[in-house]
């Protein structure tokens, strides 16, 4: 795919994601202009001081406000969707926000796209929105509906996305916490110590957006394979880098958690492409005839079990350790 003379949009760009892909295409040749969309001027100023990058363009708006999308979607050629509410506590007390955020303002970023003929949109989601339990992962599920829904009718606009798990040290991450009480010489608070969360690094959540861009049919949903590990190994391996000796505390399962996360269905599943390292989940291109969601069913879907956190590679406490170090915080305290 030739992007050298190309022009791509981030929207929540000054988030963990948008500086994640910064780093990766500043290094290369690819995109005559990257184009930052986020509302939090404080966050742009701190990114374009640091970055001191012509190539990088920065606009102040909210997704909620299809008006300031117009202006940063203009001329565009890729979108990368990144901007969203993804803290469960404060989804959970405003749930409404989430919805304003996570499905209107994903359907104003769709609906910008199709009218300026921008080429392709990959969509961001989280296993939170696999049998949704919480406002957040439910705003999710909803925004995946709804890129499914414009994909059927988008014209040259090609618009997929990508679902994944736990990215290991991003904002919301249990990580830096643990770390932090590390350092501090308190107890390591712990929900549930057999609770599981698929681990991935945020390279990994590029290079799964990156794998989307570039095989997309409209309305996929790409996944990518990760290994999970328990909340307790987490705690474990980070006590043994930091050569620690801090307690693990069990405070209980917070309002709003799940022990293990889902990344497909078992409905999802038994029509996903095995890619090697990915899944792709082909859109549900059924139309309003009622019988093909009535009157016809699959007899596989009954054979198979969903792709989740208890059932995926389970990490030991040397194996996450190997991935622990993968961080670059986590390499600069303790080599």
């Amino acid at each position: 795919m030739e992007l050298k003379n190309k022009v791509l949009l981030i929207t929540g760009g000054t988030g963990s994601f948008g500086s994640a892909v910064l780093n990766r295409f500043l290094k290369t040749d690819h995109f005559k202009e990257i184009r930052i969309f986020s509302r939090d001027e404080k966050k742009q100023d701190d990114l374009r001081r640091k970055l001191s990058n012509p190539k990088v363009k920065f606009h102040i708006g909210d997704v909620r406000d299809y008006r300031s999308l117009e202006m940063a979607v203009r001329g565009v050629d890729y979108i990368f969707h990144a901007a969203a509410l993804k803290q469960v506590p404060s989804c959970e007390f405003f749930p409404i926000e989430a919805v304003k955020t996570n499905v209107l303002g994903t359907e104003n970023v769709l609906d910008a796209a199709i009218k300026y003929d921008v080429k392709n949109v990959v969509v961001l989601s989280t296993d939170k929105a696999v049998y949704p339990i919480n406002a957040m992962g439910i705003s999710k599920a909803m925004m995946e509906k709804v890129l499914v829904a414009k994909s059927r009718n988008a014209g040259n606009t090609i618009i997929c996305g990508t679902r994944y798990g736990n990215v290991m040290a991003s904002r919301g991450s249990v990580i830096p916490l643990f770390v932090e009480q590390i350092k501090k010489g308190n107890n390591l608070t712990i929900t549930d110590p057999s609770m599981t969360r698929f681990m991935m690094t945020l390279e990994d959540a590029v290079d799964l957006v990156l794998f989307g861009f570039e095989h997309a049919n409209p309305g996929d949903m790409f996944i990518q394979k990760a290994p999970a590990a328990t909340i307790e190994t987490l705690a474990k391996a980070l006590n043994e880098l930091y050569k620690s000796d801090s307690k693990i505390k069990i405070i209980g399962t917070r309002h709003g958690e799940k022990l293990f996360e889902s990344l497909l269905t078992r409905e999802e599943k038994v029509k996903a492409e095995d890619m090697g390292d990915y899944y792709r989940i082909p859109a549900d291109n059924r139309d309003l005839n009622y019988s093909n969601f009535y009157s016809q069913g699959e007899e596989d879907i009954s054979k198979i079990e969903d792709y989740h956190s208890h059932n995926t590679d389970r990490l030991d406490v040397e194996g996450m350790k190997k991935l622990l170090l993968k961080l670059e915080f986590i390499r600069k305290d303790v080599l």
